[in-house]
């Protein structure tokens, strides 16, 4: 008999595509990329992180309607970054606020 535990896997369904990603060199130098690729994961599921309700709204449009798709996160070391995919959903791009 195996003392092993059993394997779960979370499957998660992105609800739009997120095109090429790129990074500044100030997000790239201040996240940890394991942080980065969680808030990606956040983002492309709809999670939008630390946005206001109005913001919020704007995002769900987007979806819906076209448009760019905003995400605001804080690292564990208290870093804030966004994550935008841009409209036409070629591209998206993690940085820190002071490179927007």
């Amino acid at each position: 008999m195996s003392d092993s535990q059993p394997v779960v896997f979370i499957v998660t369904i992105a609800r739009f595509p997120l095109g090429n990603l790129v990074a500044t060199p100030g997000a790239l130098e201040n996240i940890p990329n394991s942080e980065i690729q969680t808030a990606l994961n956040r983002h492309m599921v709809g999670d939008w992180g630390e946005l206001d309700p109005h913001d919020v709204r704007v995002n769900e449009n987007a979806l819906a309607h076209g448009g760019r798709l905003l995400s605001a996160y804080a690292s564990t070391q208290g870093v804030r970054f966004y994550i935008i995919t841009e409209a036409d959903r070629s591209a998206t791009t993690v940085l820190l606020p002071e490179e927007y």
